[in-house]
């Protein structure tokens, strides 16, 4: 059932309809608009016919693409919480339309919605691996690893044809640059020719997150993710071809998947995963009431339960934003979810070889640094025309 519209909605106001293969139900304005986006009437549909019938159905929400024209290409954080201080994102907004993903507020930084907009709506960088030669060729590079997946995935539907994060790793081989990716597509193993090569210089490491082995949850829940079963075939694959490879159980959501927990581990350490981790669900800004209306939508039937155990493991709110809490809660229930993470992992023989990324090998490549120069040169003389 969707939820009725706030008080403060017209009387004509009507619900986002649902698109099939899309995440959230509705498309807020942006929290920095002034003025509110409200979808209305003109009068003529009925209470029946508001909602498409099977046999009516809208035409698909397809994603518009539009050209990032950013003058950087790393990302820098100083956040205590992960285990990276740079990392790449080919893309702004992401069409896997995962829920509840942490990056959906970013979007309203663009005049944009979380919701729809967020995964319909993506800014790609065409010059990602140009700028990115000249940030490693810059004398003030210190080399270390680099992180994708950190925010949106490098791999979603539009790299099939992009191939932007395919021209990012072809860039970080050629510098012996280490690269560690989180993704929830199996479209990761077509750069199997690649990440092959550099974790055979111990350059490379990759893990999938799956979040639920049920079918019928992902594909409501992160409908243009890879199906669970092809995560965990990714997993086998990368591990194949001796790339080390992990997985995330993330998010952790209490009532509702956090009873796969053991089971999400199991497959993917018979698949060859060595490494392990998780993290409980997040719902910063905007996300809290996207992640709301999901769930009352699609598991009605559980949806208090589930509200009441995120504000068990949240200090009685649905979100706590405190370093060193913000990815795993705390309380009994958060406690008792790493517990069970951390005998799983001990049962499986996971975590217990640590990768430490080759950092030493960086360099360089002549045609780069030659290139950085002549940059230089040009740059010298427009100022003096």
């Amino acid at each position: 059932m969707r939820p009725k519209n706030p008080p403060d909605y017209p009387d004509d106001a009507i619900a986002e309809p649902v698109h099939h293969g899309r995440g959230a139900l509705s498309n807020e304005s942006s929290r920095f608009d002034s003025e509110r986006r409200i979808r209305t009437t003109d009068g003529w549909e009925t209470e029946a016919s508001s909602t498409p019938s099977e046999d009516d159905e809208l035409p698909p929400l397809r994603t518009t693409l539009t050209r990032d024209a950013t003058r950087t290409i790393l990302a820098r954080n100083t956040s205590p919480d992960v285990p990276f201080d740079r990392s790449i994102n080919p893309y702004r907004g992401c069409e896997h339309g995962c829920i509840y993903c942490f990056a959906r507020p970013t979007h309203a930084y663009l005049g944009l919605s979380p919701g729809l907009d967020f995964e319909t709506k993506i800014l790609f960088k065409p010059d990602a691996a140009k700028l990115l030669t000249a940030e490693l060729a810059s004398p003030k590079y210190r080399p270390d690893v680099v992180a994708m997946g950190t925010n949106t995935d490098p791999y979603q539907p539009v790299e099939r044809e992009m191939k932007i994060t395919r021209q990012i790793l072809r860039v970080l081989s050629d510098f012996n640059n280490p690269v560690g990716i989180v993704t929830k597509n199996h479209l990761v193993t077509r750069d199997i020719d690649i990440l092959a090569d550099m974790a055979k210089r111990n350059l490379a490491e990759v893990f999938l997150s799956v979040t639920t082995l049920d079918k019928d949850l992902a594909r409501t829940m992160e409908p243009r993710a890879s199906a669970p079963h092809r995560r965990i075939d990714a997993i086998r694959a990368l591990n194949d071809a001796g790339v080390p490879v992990g997985v995330m159980t993330a998010p952790m959501i209490p009532g509702l998947n956090d009873h796969e927990m053991e089971a999400i581990l199991e497959a993917a350490a018979e698949a060859g995963a060595t490494r392990a981790g998780f993290t409980v669900l997040r719902l910063p800004l905007e996300i809290k009431e996207l992640f709301e209306e999901w769930l009352r939508q699609h598991r009605p039937d559980r949806a208090e339960r589930v509200l009441s155990l995120i504000r068990q493991i949240r200090g009685g709110a649905l979100y706590q934003s405190s370093f060193g809490v913000r990815m795993k809660g705390e309380g009994p229930i958060a406690e008792l979810l790493s517990a069970r993470f951390g005998a799983a992992v001990k049962r499986l023989g996971l975590n217990r070889i640590r990768y430490r990324l080759d950092t030493l090998r960086f360099r360089v490549p002549e045609e780069a640094r030659t290139a950085l120069v002549d940059a230089k040169r040009d740059a010298r003389q427009m100022k003096l025309l």
